[in-house]
């Protein structure tokens, strides 16, 4: 199969699975709930009935911003300008190029977050890759299945990150960096340097997601239950398949960059111009489509795994039955 047919295979699983793209969007939408109503209050009790309650409706008032900011706790200075819009993809962006750390009530959420993420990566996975319906039941037993055995993918690949941004990271952008420009006197050509150190940081950071996005299908598609067997595989894989591997990911990306652009010309920022409504329906627009890309990312590398290695629509497990272990499908009576 061709990168082209992986990526074209995968958007036509990724559409044919709505409840996936639904439900991972609900689950988001869920999440950041809680935070947002506990903001909303803190925001509420803040401006009262206040001049500046009105003033805040029409635009930014950075005034009120700061002072409210000086007395603020807990998620309430997570309330800044930069969250408004698509200075919030930048600071996000920001925040993992440069390994800053998560505010302490957002880092909970996060952390929510990314275990019901890989409790449910399991059901959507093996969902993409049968390219048929499993049902409810298939779905959750397929998660359940696979969770315990991503927590042990996890647990490598969070060592791996923690070795990138805690190592790696300081090495280029601190000290790499000092050595280079230490007899620099043009700024330009620091900023050269600064720029190609994020470049080589990025390339080995690309590296492992894919590294660890095809143990991710391994392990599902070939029902594998070692970690490290699935991450071997991985660069089995990769290492005969770099072009292909690294050419869908290329490709999924500039769809995300086209997603990315789309918001940038329509987020709403701090000064206001949109109602609150329309403001938070291109939010939710944009959050949708991210969700879309996600799941047809995953469901285009499955389908380049299975036409390069196996054929569509292979899977080694047979279909889970929600409650029982996956394996009683093998001898139920046909």
């Amino acid at each position: 199969m061709s990168v082209l047919g992986a990526w074209n295979d995968g958007w036509r699983r990724a559409l044919r699975a709505p409840w996936i793209i639904i439900g991972l969007w609900v689950t988001t939408l869920l999440l950041a709930l809680p935070p947002a109503l506990a903001l909303r209050g803190m925001l509420a009790e803040h401006l009262g009935a206040s001049l500046a309650a009105g003033a805040a409706v029409r635009g930014a008032n950075f005034d009120w911003w700061n002072e409210f900011l000086a007395q603020a706790a807990g998620i309430g200075q997570t309330f800044v300008p930069a969250i408004l819009g698509f200075a919030a993809v930048m600071k996000n962006l920001s925040t993992v190029a440069d390994a800053g750390a998560l505010p302490m009530a957002i880092a909970s959420v996060v952390a929510a977050y990314i275990v019901l993420s890989v409790f449910l990566l399991g059901g959507v996975l093996d969902r993409l890759a049968r390219d048929h319906a499993i049902g409810s039941r298939g779905f959750f037993a397929a998660s359940g299945a696979f969770f315990f055995r991503f927590l042990r993918l996890g647990a490598i690949a969070a060592f791996i990150y923690w070795l990138l941004f805690a190592k790696l990271h300081p090495l280029l952008l601190d000290d790499a960096f000092r050595s280079l420009t230490a007899n620099v006197a043009v700024e330009r050509t620091a900023f050269a340097y600064r720029v190609a150190l994020y470049l080589v940081f990025g390339v080995v950071l690309l590296t492992v997601n894919v590294l660890f996005d095809y143990a991710k299908i391994r392990m599902v598609v070939e029902d594998r239950r070692s970690a490290i067997g699935a991450v071997v595989a991985a660069g089995r894989f990769i290492r005969r398949q770099p072009a292909a591997a690294f050419g869908l990911y290329l490709l999924n990306t500039l769809v995300f960059l086209a997603v990315l652009a789309a918001y940038f010309f329509t987020a709403p920022g701090a000064e206001g111009g949109l109602t609150a409504s329309v403001a938070l329906l291109i939010g939710q627009i944009y959050v949708v489509l991210r969700v879309i890309v996600r799941v047809t990312f995953a469901a285009s590398q499955i389908a380049l795994f299975q036409g390069r290695l196996a054929h569509a629509g292979y899977t080694a497990a047979p279909l889970p039955r929600w409650p029982d272990s996956p394996a009683a499908d093998a001898i139920l009576p046909r």
